[in-house]
């Protein structure tokens, strides 16, 4: 293990280690809007279409993914909040089978296969994360005629000058003064896909309820990209 994967390690098991549970365990509601927008119904199928969950944290997310019926990998750096996030699932009554939780630095790694839909939402690290490069490679890993959904921050609540990892509209624990906040433009951008081989289907800022550093109710931006591999 490098020294910047020792540090990003570190850096997160004594994040999580701050406290019992750091999110809020609500789904977040940008994504959960945006892929029930999508009309997928993976109940339909013969065989649930495959989910990634992208640093999935304490796996609010891949849960809720689970539980509309996706087969769900969730992602992240911190055993300590794999953990928690197979406990939560256990608790749900999430069968087994239908979730696996991989620890992984997704700045040297990457799971295996490719997934109908891969969902990366506030993806983000003050140690070192490439992000750009990470949401590259996730881009190459959507299955022909899957979806990349990528939520990130686009501005902070009203009169302030901070960002919080917010799911729901209840207080969560601050530390992501440091992100950019990437306008849609950019995100796409950032990407680089092939015009012939992705269709872009979202492209926008979305404002959601949330609670501010202050204690007070008010309202939040997230960026939000979806696009499409072409089936063919």
């Amino acid at each position: 293990m490098t020294r910047d994967q020792q540090e990003v390690r570190a850096f997160w098991e004594a994040r999580y280690g701050e406290h019992d549970q750091i999110w809020t365990g609500a789904a977040n509601r940008t994504l959960t809007d945006v892929v029930t927008e999508l009309g997928i119904d993976p109940r339909t199928s013969q065989h649930p279409p495959r989910a990634l969950d992208l640093g999935c944290g304490e796996g609010a997310d891949a849960l809720w993914l689970t539980e509309a019926g996706w087969q769900v990998t969730g992602v992240d750096v911190s055993a300590t909040a794999l953990v928690r996030a197979a406990e939560a699932g256990r608790s749900r009554g999430v069968p087994d089978a239908m979730i696996t939780w991989q620890q992984l630095d997704l700045a040297t790694d990457f799971p295996q296969g490719s997934y109908d839909l891969i969902a990366a939402s506030f993806l983000a690290s003050p140690v070192h994360l490439p992000r750009s490069a990470v949401l590259q490679r996730a881009s190459q890993a959507v299955a022909l005629g899957g979806v990349l959904v990528i939520v990130s921050h686009a501005a902070g609540p009203r009169g302030s000058h901070h960002h919080d990892h917010q799911h729901a509209e209840t207080p969560v624990q601050r530390g992501h003064d440091h992100l950019d906040l990437p306008s849609p433009a950019e995100e796409l951008a950032m990407l680089a896909l092939d015009d012939e081989q992705w269709t872009v289907l979202l492209a926008e800022v979305r404002e959601r309820s949330a609670i501010g550093p202050d204690g007070d109710p008010t309202i939040v931006g997230d960026t939000v990209v979806v696009v499409r591999r072409r089936a063919g």
